[in-house]
């Protein structure tokens, strides 16, 4: 192929740790390996020490982030789509987010087609926001809660399920040797190396329920012994968007050796490393759309412990065999906004979560480890990057084919409709 297709990109920051950063990058490197795209990506939702233009070294030109605040605004769009003339519009994100975006797409779509790569975590269906699904050409669903809401929303628009991918060679079971001088060097000082240990990889927001936790962790510990499990929290105690987990840690008089924070950033590779160390990865979330963290887990072969919400439940057991424990939520809330007027809040109960800590700490070395092999046939079998690469090259493909751009027509794309009343 000569000429490259070009797509424009709107996201966080595409070399942010986010997950919807990492999973616009996983995209975007897949696509660079074709061959056949460039790509010129807003990269926003962080604060940035300048606004220069970012290239990396391995892609040069052929990949350009542009910084932004939030996530751009109408007049960046214009200014970019008339300058670089892309093929497609790809963004991906929460919709509360793109409201200023889908009220241009009269301007934008007869010029290039948009693809929306979207989530919604939970039911009833959300049928306020049919008139967003229906101003894009495609909808990729990150969940198979998002497709089937996708489908009863706006039926007539093409959508395609694509869920988030995993890196399986840097996401992978280490040997014993590497994964015992890790646990060592977070825990200098452990006792008893027999203990349970938890993982939870998280922002500390409210939805990620991160106070609850280290409350009913508290508990079961009161139950099994102070010395016989701990939990290791991967975020920012004192994070804006969540509680103060160091007030609660210190109120509740639990050690750093039984709540261990890791606050700095790492590599994906040292992350990796996390996962290994644990007996099992933690996300009671009230509402997650896939929740990536998790996914890793089970690609390092270690089980988790889930909500049976959003993207979650289809991670935990794909509807013959489980990969660690799914928690029904006891209480299902409808919450809402004047933007989203209902959709529902899953919360689990304390001692449905203390039995699901209960269960995993009970269980024999090899029993987890069964649980935790399976789990990685899951991954490699439904979330490979092999998969995700081959359906985004089909989808960009295709509309590029089907739907027109700049540089043939969009002689298929008709902004108007006739309704008999």
């Amino acid at each position: 192929m000569d000429k490259k297709i070009k797509i424009l990109t709107i996201s966080d920051h595409p070399l942010s740790p986010s997950g919807v950063g990492t999973q616009t990058k996983y995209m975007i490197t897949a696509m660079l390996k074709t061959e056949k795209y460039e790509f010129i990506s807003l990269g926003g939702a962080i604060k940035h020490n300048d606004y220069n233009m970012v290239k990396t070294d391995e892609w040069g030109d052929l990949w350009k982030i542009i910084p932004v605040d939030g996530y751009g605004n109408p007049e960046i769009i214009r200014s970019v789509i008339r300058t670089e003339r892309p093929d497609i519009l790809w963004f991906m994100t929460d919709p509360r987010f793109w409201g200023w975006l889908w009220m241009i797409e009269d301007e934008i779509r007869p010029l290039t087609p948009m693809i929306y790569y979207h989530v919604w975590d939970n039911f009833p269906p959300p049928h306020f926001n049919r008139p967003y699904y229906e101003s894009n050409d495609v909808i990729a669903t990150i969940s198979k809660v998002t497709d089937e809401i996708v489908k009863k929303v706006a039926p007539d628009v093409k959508r395609i399920y694509i869920p988030h991918a995993v890196d399986t060679d840097i996401f992978k079971k280490s040997s014993e040797e590497q994964t015992a001088s890790f646990r060592k060097e977070l825990f200098p000082n452990e006792e008893n190396p027999d203990r349970t240990v938890f993982f939870w990889n998280n922002r500390n927001a409210r939805r990620k329920q991160s106070g609850t936790i280290i409350f009913w962790f508290k508990e079961f510990l009161d139950m099994v012994g102070h010395d016989q499990a701990c939990l290791t929290m991967h975020t920012d105690p004192f994070d804006p968007n969540g509680q103060n987990l160091r007030s609660i840690t210190e109120y509740l008089e639990l050690t750093d050796d039984q709540i261990v924070f890791s606050t700095q950033k790492v590599q994906l590779d040292q992350l990796a490393m996390f996962y290994n160390m644990a007996d099992c990865t933690i996300n009671i979330s009230d509402a997650e759309g896939f929740g990536l963290a998790t996914l890793e887990s089970l690609s390092c072969e270690t089980p988790i412990i889930v909500n049976m919400t959003g993207g979650l439940q289809e991670q935990v057991t794909d509807g013959e065999n489980w990969f660690g424990v799914g928690i029904e939520p006891s209480s299902k809330a409808i919450i809402g906004s004047q933007d989203i007027p209902w959709i529902y809040e899953d919360r689990v109960s304390k001692e449905d979560f203390i039995n699901a800590l209960l269960k995993i700490h009970k269980m024999k070395s090899k029993e987890r480890e069964k649980l935790g092999h399976m789990g990685r046939e899951h991954v490699m079998k439904n979330y490979n990057f092999d998969n995700f690469s081959k359906q985004w090259d089909e989808v960009l493909t295709t509309v590029y084919n089907e739907c027109g751009s700049w540089n043939t027509t969009r002689e298929n794309y008709q902004s108007w409709k006739l309704i008999t009343i």
